[in-house]
């Protein structure tokens, strides 16, 4: 499976960005979701799609970021944006593939640049 994110871009405080990830490739994906990472500072979980198709937001962005779509294509609108949301955005993909043996995998993309300026 390859992931790739886009649509991070600069934008101002308040405004909103959508980003989209596509995942391909041959794999039984069963969950995906968005993290982000600032320098010097562990990644984090934004949102996740999970095999039951509920959303799990963390709440710092909870009632301003939606996370929708399937785990082929999603889309991560994000409202409100604040200058403490500037991150490099990371979707991830979580999924098994069966060759010899079944391997559990996670696929990341390259992530994409958001950044806020207040």
């Amino acid at each position: 499976v390859e992931v790739v994110e886009s649509g991070g871009r600069l934008v101002q405080g308040g405004e909103s960005l959508t980003l989209s990830c596509t995942a391909s490739g041959t794999g039984d994906i069963t969950s995906v979701g968005w993290y982000r990472q600032t320098p010097g500072r562990r990644r984090e979980l934004v949102a996740r799609i999970t095999s039951g198709r509920s959303v799990d937001y963390s709440d710092s962005v909870k009632d301003r970021f939606t996370m929708s779509g399937d785990r082929r294509l999603n889309y991560l609108q994000m409202n409100n944006l604040k200058p403490e949301d500037t991150a490099v955005y990371y979707c991830n993909a979580h999924y098994f593939y069966s060759a010899d043996v079944i391997h559990e995998l996670d696929a990341w993309g390259q992530g994409t640049v958001v950044a806020v300026s207040s």
